[in-house]
């Protein structure tokens, strides 16, 4: 797309709020689960709204090499292994990196990518949420350990990683521009 002679840069859009967390309240616990999920998702996209990929893919608080989009990476990594690979049995690689690199998406950050990586990040939630919809929370599967797990411990599991991310999203993001809050 040109603007006024040049190219428009992409920039991470903004998020709407699908979840309201008055909502959860007096939720049952699978919209409970899902809900607290999915707004965990938005906070950290929304740390991301509206930064160019450049700023995307900077390591902000050093010495720590971590940056915004290795975030989002991470997440759609993190998501596959437990609900598609894990969960529902799925056989398939990696989203963005080889299955002996170990880092889960954190490394090999470009932000010529960023547009496409939060795309495969959004389609990685779709494709997860399509994994387990319609299974029991009490439903379980081995882990590599051979340890019985159910979804539900999935969910929780996931709900933590994704606060524990955006904890660190909010100080890459007070960083990159000043911007806090949710």
């Amino acid at each position: 797309m040109v603007v006024q002679g040049g190219p428009m840069t992409w920039t991470a859009p903004p998020v709407k709020r699908n979840e309201q967390l008055g909502s959860l309240g007096s939720a049952a616990e699978r919209q409970l689960l899902e809900g607290w999920l999915s707004r965990h998702r938005e906070t950290l996209l929304s740390k991301c709204a509206g930064l160019e990929p450049a700023q995307l893919a900077r390591a902000t608080v050093e010495p720590s090499g971590l940056t915004l989009l290795g975030l989002v990476r991470h997440m759609a990594e993190v998501e596959r292994r437990w609900f598609r690979r894990n969960f529902a049995g799925e056989s398939i690689g990696d989203v963005f990196t080889g299955p002996s690199d170990g880092n889960e998406g954190f490394d090999g950050v470009q932000a010529a990518d960023a547009e496409r990586d939060f795309g495969m990040f959004q389609a990685e939630v779709r494709a997860c949420d399509a994994a387990v919809a319609g299974h029991d929370l009490d439903e379980t599967f081995l882990s590599s350990r051979g340890v019985p797990l159910s979804l539900r411990w999935v969910y929780v599991l996931m709900i933590q990683e994704y606060a524990r991310h955006n904890g660190h999203a909010d100080f890459l993001r007070e960083r990159t521009d000043g911007a806090t809050g949710d």
